[in-house]
């Protein structure tokens, strides 16, 4: 009984240790190949080294960026890649693409059979798999490069999807010359993206990767036409498309190779090279409409201004801090033209006194109708004078800031804390760089651009003004945008002192050549405010109207001096012109009267009284800053017309640059002025002149 029950040994109990000896040699071994796998995985460097391409808000393409030796590999967007091309590709590339693993067995048993019966290779059996393994690690066509090239495709396919693998084959193929991807071959062959393809089209790009130089339409029309026509012919065979439609696309001309888009050139690479290495399109806030009108603007408005000015336009629109158009220079075959000047540093000129008026308003300083003392003022060792070295007495808070008046701006600056004003335009997001921050503070000259700050910030500020006082982040994309309008952002002032510097900034002079905004019928109602930095190194306006905040600056990209260009002749005609292009809309201004008339404007001149001396006005006396030949002079300012300057009998020439009488005496002491008008009509003054 015993030897019954005991288990003997036969063919039963061989089989279960040979089954586990299999199983475990399965296990062995398919471990060793995920090893190897994964210490010899495929070369993704040139799947990562592709450009995003950058659109504007509606898609249309902006800019990409070419990668190693000036290539242009555009990352492919099946997004925005027409499906039936896709299906078409691989139908005949690839037909049972979505069933292998990276090698088709059927394929390659057909080719092994095809070779042996002609005794050559007739067929290669290539996957779309193994396509991109050897565009990933090109090789030599070798029979060992073959079999490496399936083991990399079964690899692929076990790291990607099979859309992923799609993606990746239509980022790399080639398409002639310095091409690569479907986007760069639509775009430079067909000038458009491959969103919507001709039947011809989807043959062309189809046919090229093969053999690309060989088959290039802009310089072997006849070898692509021969192409093209297989490629319809395996599609018609696939019953991708009827006979009828192959014939037609048979006929279309052949498309020649054009330069790619270039628009918003600075803000698009920017976006462009900050772009996550796995997206294929960045969406921008960009108008490309808009951005189109404006460059042009920007390159005429600089080449008025000499050779070596440049020039930047930025439009924002305040609900979403959407940038709609971004120039940063006027032109790349400009001095200094390679520079995006919307992200330097540079000097705002008056270009910040609304913000002083503003908080002022918000701390309870002032009011629009306080007035303030125009005269000539030093603050301990600060000594500010107006532009045109007028002093007007007493003005109002609304004169002083309509009219730029640079003293009063000071005095308020001072009554409100350089530090104060500072610290606060900081807490918006906005950097103000002072020449040696760390060694001092602060001071007075913030009120006159004695800071540097970038034109971005500067319109982020105006936004702010524009959106009742609250300030929030430039956005750049549409993502951004969405993000910025539903978010909360920084109080820099409250609702009624923001209102209240808009409205005076709505009654300011506008520029010559252009009636007031409230006159003219269809005009945007303006409110803006221009800045010109020391040595007219900088000229910039700045204003909101009808939703947009706008910012204009034209100077020399390496900060160079220019004589006479000040932000009101230099900037604020441009920047009327941006806000015609940007097509905003009327906005009625509510009315500021004046409570009492400026000085100046107590009297109304006779037209038939003759010249008006305005400065420097009889029995003056006036300091300058020195006698040698480099003095900066004094600007002589009358009614009239035609008028001609003389100082003891001798006639003053103009300053040749900017057309204005400058008058630089050679010593201290008592001067006649005389100014005749074309009808001989004359008017004198006696002046006191003191040095420092």
């Amino acid at each position: 009984m015993l030897r019954i029950l005991l288990p003997r040994r036969g063919k039963t109990g061989h089989g279960v240790p040979r089954l586990t000896k299999v199983l475990v040699g399965l296990l062995a071994a398919e471990l060793t190949l995920f090893t190897l796998s994964a210490i010899f995985p495929p070369d993704m460097t040139r799947a990562r080294h592709s450009s995003p391409v950058v659109l504007d808000r509606r898609g249309a393409w902006l800019r990409a960026l070419p990668v190693e030796d000036g290539r242009w590999r555009i990352r492919a967007d099946l997004q925005r890649t027409d499906p039936t091309f896709q299906k078409r590709l691989i139908k005949v590339e690839d037909a049972r693409f979505f069933w292998h693993l990276g090698v088709d067995p059927l394929s390659l048993a057909r080719a092994i059979g095809s070779a042996v019966i002609h005794g050559r290779v007739t067929s290669g059996a290539s996957t779309l798999t193994m396509q991109t393994a050897r565009l990933l690690e090109p090789r030599p066509r070798t029979v060992g490069a073959k079999l490496i090239e399936m083991v990399r495709a079964v690899q692929l396919e076990s790291r990607l999807s099979k859309r992923e693998i799609l993606a990746l084959y239509l980022t790399l193929a080639p398409y002639g010359g310095n091409l690569e991807g479907a986007r760069a071959a639509s775009l430079s062959y067909f000038g458009h993206e491959p969103s919507s393809l001709t039947d011809g089209e989807q043959a062309m790009l189809i046919a090229l990767p093969q053999s690309p130089e060989a088959r290039r339409p802009d310089r072997r029309p006849e070898a692509a036409k021969a192409a093209r026509r297989a490629v319809l012919d395996k599609m018609v065979r696939a019953g991708a498309i009827s006979q009828a439609a192959a014939y037609e696309a048979e006929n279309e001309p052949l498309p020649r190779r054009t330069p790619f888009p270039a628009l918003a050139w600075h803000v698009a690479g920017e976006l462009a090279r900050n772009a996550p290495a796995s997206q294929a399109s960045v969406i921008s806030t960009i108008d490309a409409d808009l951005q189109a009108r404006l460059e042009p603007m920007a390159g005429a408005a600089a080449a008025a201004q000499g050779p070596d000015a440049t020039a930047a336009i930025l439009v924002v629109e305040i609900k979403t801090r959407a940038v709609r158009a971004a120039v940063g220079s006027a032109g790349r075959d400009r001095a200094g033209g390679w520079v995006d000047m919307t992200r330097a540093l540079r000097s705002p000129g008056s270009a910040l006194k609304p913000f002083i008026y503003a908080m002022a308003m918000d701390d309870g300083l002032v009011a629009a109708d306080t007035q303030l003392a125009d005269s000539a003022t030093r603050f301990a060792d600060y000594q500010p004078e107006n532009f045109d070295r007028v002093f007007h007495d007493k003005v109002t808070v609304r004169e002083a800031l309509a009219h730029s008046l640079n003293v009063p701006a000071v005095a308020t600056l001072e009554k409100l804390g350089p530090e104060t004003f500072a610290g606060r335009i900081e807490a918006a997001g906005a950097h103000l760089a002072r020449p040696k921050a760390q060694l001092k503070a602060a001071g007075l000259a913030l009120a006159l651009g004695g800071e540097g700050i970038t034109w971005r910030d500067l319109v982020m500020l105006y936004a702010a003004l524009g959106d009742n006082g609250i300030a929030k982040p430039l956005a750049w994309t549409e993502d951004e945008a969405k993000m910025r309008e539903h978010a909360g952002g920084t109080r820099l002032v409250r609702p009624e002192a923001a209102r209240q510097v808009l409205d005076i900034l709505r009654e300011a002079p506008a520029p010559r050549g252009r009636a007031p905004s409230a006159l003219t019928r269809g005009g945007p109602s303006m409110a803006f405010k221009t800045g010109t930095s020391y040595g007219f190194r900088d000229a910039v306006a700045a204003g909101v109207v009808g939703g947009y905040a706008m910012l204009v600056w034209t100077g020399r990209a390496d900060g160079g001096a220019r004589g006479g260009l000040t932000g009101r002749d230099a900037a604020l005609p441009l920047l009327f012109d941006v806000a015609d292009a940007v097509g905003a809309p009327t906005s009625a201004p509510r009315p500021i009267a004046p409570k009492a008339a400026p000085l100046a404007l107590q009297k109304l001149q006779a037209a038939d009284a003759g010249p008006r001396l305005i400065f420097p006005p009889d029995g003056a006396s006036v300091q300058v800053d020195g006698f040698e030949p480099g003095a900066r002079g004094l600007v002589l300012a009358a009614e009239g017309e035609g008028l001609t300057w003389y100082v003891e009998g001798r006639p003053l020439d103009l300053d040749l640059v900017s057309g204005r009488a400058i008058w630089k005496p050679a010593a201290p002491g008592f001067y006649k002025l005389s100014v005749i008008d074309t009808q001989g009509r004359r008017v004198s003054a006696r002046v006191r002149i003191k040095g420092e």
